[in-house]
């Protein structure tokens, strides 16, 4: 039996390059056929709602819009148009937004394990992911020897395909996979998506196919998520393409257990609010980040009193943050399905990842997550002078002093306000200096 929910489906558009002469593929493009198509073909499903992005700016809008698409009940298929870089400090894979450049990326693409983490928190077997990209030749060097890497983790289906990027000052690349699927699907056409896969492949010109479904639970093999069903579409579109200003976990069996929340954060360090100086990761085999995600995430620990946290620890501090995110990922995964999403186990791995983005340098993102951890332990009744609960806020304060874009400062300080009001902490006039900070 079909679940109600089943039936209606979100479908995201997102085409993103740089804008000027770093732009190595028009993402843009593929837009207009893929608005073209039916709701319903997009999703899989009778109904369904389409969010289009064209050429965003921001990472941060990128992302909340990702978070509102996953969280929706029903299928979920993003079609990503685009170029993946290599950001030059940490060497992991981002998908370069209009404002980004190679010296910038790491602040103005999104990363693509933020991406995958966003995904990560879906019903198995919901989501679909098709993409059409081109990579720079860092990340194509790569992709050869594991074209695994840019799996997006345990019951996503991915089908894509991506290709070297042009040689700078070359004409941009077209989107012409993506763009197959569109012109089958204008003629009414519904065939399975892995077929659709294969033709698109022998049309696009030279690339390496994305083919990463996982076989279990695909239903008639077409690539859809379980429960959609191919129907005459009602379109139900959010407003039209808006210029709008989320390690790489692979597909890993899921751990048994889940060990029980530790009382503090994977890096078990407790900073205080007042500024003080950023911690570095230590120099490690960085350059080698994205090509030990695979190895570190398919000896994901199974045994019942196996603890993750040392290796998830060891990967960050020696600079190889996407594989540490990837099996935070993945455990996080196990913990919500096994205990919900409110539950002190989820809890305890949305802090992990907070520290996580504490040691790849990633104030606002660190700052967020502990926003969210506190809110969530006190929505599972702990008290606000509960020492998980400040430790949670005072984390919080300490990353916001460090973020630099000033619009996401101010973003996360309002939050940050209203929950001090809630929390004020054990250092007497947080709340008045974080308020003199904000003006």
């Amino acid at each position: 039996m079909v679940n109600d929910l089943d039936m209606v489906g979100t479908a995201v558009l997102l085409a993103a390059a740089p804008a000027g002469r770093g732009r190595a593929v028009d993402a843009a493009s593929v837009l207009p056929a893929l608005a073209a198509v039916s709701p319903g073909a997009l999703t899989g499903t009778p109904l369904a709602t389409v969010v289009e992005l064209a050429d965003p700016l921001d990472p941060q809008t990128v992302l909340t819009r990702l978070r509102s698409a996953a969280a929706a009940p029903g299928p979920l298929a993003l079609y990503l148009a685009g170029q993946l870089q290599v950001d030059r400090r940490q060497h992991l894979p981002h998908l370069a937004l209009a404002r980004s450049t190679p010296t910038t990326l790491r602040y103005t693409g999104l990363p693509w394990h933020w991406l995958a983490a966003e995904l990560a928190v879906r019903r198995a077997g919901t989501t679909t992911v098709v993409a059409d990209l081109v990579a720079d030749a860092e990340l194509w060097a790569r992709l050869g020897a594991a074209p695994g890497l840019l799996s997006l983790g345990p019951g996503i289906r991915l089908h894509g395909r991506v290709a070297p990027a042009p040689r700078r000052g070359g004409a941009p690349a077209a989107p012409d996979y993506l763009r197959h699927y569109a012109t089958v699907w204008r003629t009414g056409a519904r065939p399975p998506l892995a077929h659709l896969h294969a033709e698109a492949m022998e049309r696009s010109g030279p690339g390496e196919a994305l083919d990463l479904t996982p076989g279990a639970g695909a239903p008639g093999g077409d690539g859809f998520p379980a429960g959609a069903v191919a129907s005459t579409p009602v379109r139900a579109v959010v407003p039209a393409p808006v210029a709008v200003r989320v390690a790489v976990p692979v597909a890993v069996p899921a751990p048994t257990p889940v060990p029980a929340p530790m009382p503090v954060s994977v890096s078990a360090s407790v900073p205080e609010p007042q500024r003080v100086p950023e911690p570095q990761p230590e120099h490690g085999r960085a350059t080698a980040a994205v090509d030990q995600v695979v190895r570190l995430t398919e000896t994901a620990p199974a045994a019942h009193d196996a603890d993750p946290h040392p290796a998830i620890l060891d990967a960050a501090r020696a600079g190889r943050h996407g594989e540490a995110v990837a099996v935070a990922v993945a455990w996080e995964q196990v913990a919500l399905r096994r205990f919900g999403a409110r539950s002190p186990e989820a809890v305890h791995w949305m802090e992990v990842r907070a520290d996580l983005a504490r040691l790849a340098g990633e104030p606002a993102r660190s700052c967020e997550l502990w926003i969210g951890a506190a809110r969530a332990r006190l929505g599972l009744g702990q008290s606000p002078q509960d020492p998980d609960v400040e430790g949670a806020v005072d984390r919080a304060h300490h990353q916001w002093e460090r973020i630099e874009d000033p619009v996401r400062g101010r973003e996360l300080g309002n939050a940050l306000v209203a929950l001090r009001r809630r929390v004020p902490g054990r250092r007497a006039g947080a709340l008045a200096a974080l308020q003199r900070r904000m003006g």
